[in-house]
């Protein structure tokens, strides 16, 4: 996607679906984190910018978390036909499974529908 223009505010109709996008990765990031070491992951360090879907030519917007180093850490776009898809880096051991390393936590879906899990790889 090619970025238009920095946009503080999304649109009303986005805003309260990204705070629900928020709320579910960051369950999802204490699920799979060490009990009190989840990261705090805020709507208000998200930064939107507006964007162009090369699919359709149409408008969509691509938020980035980043970290305290200026590191991009996560992601969230909302395509222009509503969907979307949004992920967080955590880089941590799997809190119950020694086998697994968790590098990341994700969320997709569109309007209502929410899927999300973790991405998991071997641990060596």
């Amino acid at each position: 996607m090619v970025v238009l223009a920095q946009e503080r505010v999304l649109p009303a109709g986005l805003e309260a679906q990204t705070a629900r996008i928020v709320q579910i990765l960051q369950q999802q990031a204490e699920r799979y984190s060490a009990i009190g070491d989840a990261p705090k992951i805020s709507i208000d360090e998200l930064r939107f910018a507006c964007v162009t879907d090369p699919s359709n030519q149409q408008a969509g917007y691509e938020g980035i978390w980043r970290n305290r180093r200026g590191d991009r850490c996560g992601s969230l776009t909302f395509n222009s036909d509503g969907s979307f898809y949004a992920e967080y880096d955590l880089f941590c051991p799997h809190p119950r499974d020694e086998r697994w390393f968790v590098e990341m936590i994700t969320a997709w879906g569109a309007g209502e529908k929410v899927h999300s899990e973790a991405k998991l790889i071997p641990r060596m």
